[in-house]
């Protein structure tokens, strides 16, 4: 049963990546820490060079679930501070199904009154596929799944709009991928779509006190093919270095998240997912876990207290 289980788990989870019926790109929990792999007009925002990595394992337990590596770095670029750039990549694997984005984030930013920034951004990149159907032989021996696709590349653009206000709320609107690729191996007669994602993220702090802070944040990511995914999320910011949160995946996962800020330039945090699904409830399924780090370099500048977001 344990075997038929992995089997389903693993045939489905490439049906949905192949055919573009279920959400493709990654989902992350610490999403408000990993926001420029969605929106190229988030780079240089944080006025300092940002260096972070996220790993994202999900559905610990079931064979070929969903794994994500992502690695970022963005800047301002001048004493203006209105250019950003960044670099971000993406390694996410689901059964037999291996991707890679990298993409080049290019952003500008208008001040629009004292506090007021709006950032318009745009990325520019690459995709590469691989999808080995020979994993599934031990399964199946249908003669359409015999025919690997390997490294299939495919170029990506994307833009998005940023606007913030100080360093009390913000709101995003983007699309990381505006080209419908399609990729056709013709001796497997198998057929792979890259979906257009859109997604919209907003926050808004609140100080309670002089050593708390509590933000609320959301992320709306919609796809063609399948339900609009919302993630609610509310932060809890202790004396300027403690994170404690909370988050809800729309009619998929519970979500807790911790994070310490150790030095001004060093912050570590980990979350972990509780499906709410029928597949939360099996016994194979442990949940999902995510850690996350940031490292950032000030330059002739001191920070009086981290950036929320």
């Amino acid at each position: 049963m344990k075997n038929r289980i992995l089997i389903l788990v693993i045939l489905i989870s490439s049906i949905f990546a192949l055919e573009g019926t279920a959400q493709q790109d990654a989902q992350y929990t610490q999403y408000m820490y990993n926001t420029i792999s969605v929106n190229p007009a988030y780079a240089g925002s944080r006025d300092v060079i940002s260096i972070a990595g996220l790993y994202r394992t999900q559905w610990v337990g079931l064979d070929g679930a969903p794994d994500t590596q992502t690695f970022n770095i963005h800047s301002p670029i001048g004493d203006s501070k209105k250019v950003g750039l960044g670099l971000s990549i993406v390694n996410d694997n689901i059964g037999p199904t291996h991707e890679t984005y990298f993409d080049i984030d290019f952003s500008y930013t208008v001040n629009t009154s004292e506090e007021g920034r709006l950032s318009f951004g745009v990325k520019g990149g690459g995709h590469l596929l691989d999808v080995a159907y020979s994993e599934l032989n031990q399964y199946t021996s249908d003669p359409l799944l015999q025919s690997d696709i390997k490294n299939r590349f495919s170029p990506n653009v994307g833009a998005g709009v940023y606007y913030r206000k100080g360093d009390r709320w913000y709101v995003g609107l983007s699309a990381p991928n505006l080209l419908e690729t399609t990729h056709f191996e013709e001796s497997s007669l198998s057929e792979a779509k890259e979906k257009i994602n859109l997604y919209l993220i907003g926050g808004y702090v609140f100080d309670i006190n002089q050593d708390l802070k509590l933000k609320p944040a959301v992320l709306f990511k919609g796809v063609q093919g399948a339900p609009l995914q919302a993630d609610l999320t509310v932060n809890a910011l202790l004396k300027e270095k403690l994170t404690l949160g909370l988050a809800y995946r729309w009619s998929a996962a519970f979500s807790a998240l911790v994070g310490y800020q150790f030095t001004d330039k060093i912050m570590l945090g980990v979350a972990y997912d509780r499906e709410t699904t029928e597949l939360g409830n099996t016994q194979f399924e442990q949940g999902s876990y995510e850690v996350f780090l940031r490292f950032e370099i000030f330059q002739n500048q001191k920070i009086l207290s981290p950036r929320f977001f």
